[in-house]
């Protein structure tokens, strides 16, 4: 057999953040700021807190920063809607050097007062970015004196660059969601026979496959945070009896203040690929504990396992033996890919993550095979090098990684954000699995 070679960081100061399965015993350092000097493939803070916000469809989206900012929209990070348009537009304040010297509060009142006559909005969202963050402005009391003045809610988004990663983002996006579903003080919500779906943006469709497959156990989706949902839908959040995670890694912190909050529960849950679809609707018609529902899970599970199985293995029989490195948002993805890939025949020979947690990882570890490079907050000089000494074939990431990937001959799939077909449930499987062998087996590969 062959001796497992241990996986050597580009840079020194990174090599806590990397690790050989079968190699090293310690915990894999995760969740901390990148190291300095080293451009990861992480995203900002900013972009953190707008990937979680701007799926809220009927809310005005305003960004105090200076334009480029802005143009991190509903374009590049896509969302469907079955209501109000009015999140792809994005608004800036377009702040200058002017205003960097002389502060920008005035500028973001006028502007907060012209978007909110044009638009019959109940809420904004002001995002702080960089600069903010730099030149001091107080975004809380200019948001809290527009919210007066124009009798709707108003809410700051603390996401300045220079306060953290992504993960952070994140955090503050969840922070603002707070806000706008707490309960009058005093005031317990009714609960309902309903779920809340955390970590589902809708990118494709998403939250309307889930939500039927739900509504056939005789189970519903009180609001999808926040893929297709509304100022009025976020408001009622605190009526569901149950909290299921797709996207820990954005909606883990929300998920723990529901509970401590609200007495709401949650689980993870994943709807990536036939295993984890099957084991999320049995999990969740046991957290109800409802035998009815246990028996319609059990015949969806029957039926559409029975109606994409053909087509799954005509795939598995023209991949297998296929390598694949993964590098994704998220941890609890990155663990449903492992097995998805697995479904078609397709062995995971790198993973990396941008905000994964120490349980993932170890979670990731105990999935892959010995010898699998396992990465925390990669940059492109990792990626590059441990995808080519694995030999993989295929890359799945995000719009970030697309041109190393192309750069090294090689094939890629975009997990990520600007992706128009959906890759939930029994559909979705599929779509990943023609996705993938479409990709890997074109004869363009046959030219380089």
């Amino acid at each position: 057999m062959e001796a497992v070679k241990l996986a050597e960081p580009a840079v020194e100061e990174r090599k806590d953040f990397i690790r050989t399965k079968g190699k090293q015993k310690q915990q894999l350092k995760c969740d901390a700021d990148s190291v300095a000097g080293c451009v990861s493939q992480r995203a900002c803070v900013y972009c953190g807190a707008r990937v979680v916000l701007n799926p809220v469809t009927d809310a005005i989206h305003l960004v105090h920063g200076p334009i480029g900012c802005s143009s991190y929209t509903w374009d590049i990070r896509g969302s469907l809607s079955s209501g109000s348009d009015l999140y792809r537009y994005s608004f800036s304040t377009d702040l200058g050097e002017r205003d960097v010297i002389f502060g920008g509060e005035k500028k973001l009142a006028l502007a907060i007062d012209e978007l909110v006559q044009k638009y019959p909005a109940k809420l904004v969202f002001v995002y702080s970015t960089c600069i903010v963050g730099v030149i001091g402005d107080d975004l809380e009391a200019v948001c809290k004196a527009a919210a007066r003045k124009h009798k709707i809610e108003v809410i700051p988004v603390q996401s300045s660059g220079f306060i953290g990663n992504k993960s952070a983002g994140y955090r503050a996006a969840c922070d603002a969601l707070l806000r706008l579903i707490r309960s009058p003080d005093g005031e317990l919500p009714s609960k309902t026979r309903s779920i809340n779906y955390l970590g589902d943006f809708n990118l494709a469709g998403e939250v309307w496959i889930i939500k039927n497959y739900l509504k056939e156990m005789g189970i519903d989706i009180n609001v999808a945070f926040t893929g297709d949902s509304s100022y009025k839908a976020l408001k009622n959040a605190t009526r569901a009896s149950l909290n299921i995670i797709q996207c820990a890694g954005s909606m883990y912190y929300l998920a723990q203040k529901l509970e401590e909050l609200y007495g709401i529960p949650y689980m993870n849950i994943s709807f990536l690929g036939l295993e984890d679809t099957a084991s999320s609707l049995r999990r969740i018609a046991e957290a109800f504990n409802d035998p009815e529902a246990g028996r319609r899970a059990e015949e969806l599970i029957t039926r559409e396992s029975a109606l994409v199985r053909d087509q799954i293995h005509w795939y598995r029989q023209r991949l297998e033996g296929k390598k694949a490195a993964i590098y994704v948002g998220g941890g609890f993805k990155a663990i449903s890919l492992i097995k998805q890939f697995r479904e078609i025949g397709i062995d995971v020979v790198m993973i990396g993550t941008q905000t994964g947690r120490p349980e993932e990882y170890d979670a990731i570890t105990d999935l892959v095979d010995e010898g699998t490079v396992i990465l925390d907050d990669a940059n492109p000089s990792e990626l590059e090098k441990f995808m080519v000494e694995k030999g993989a074939h295929l890359l799945v990431g995000g719009v970030k990684e697309r041109p190393l990937a192309y750069k090294l001959g090689m094939a890629f799939i975009d997990h990520n954000h600007n992706r128009k077909h959906p890759l939930s449930g029994y559909a979705g499987a599929v779509n990943f699995a023609a996705e993938v062998y479409s990709t890997l087996c074109s004869p363009v590969w046959n030219y380089i």
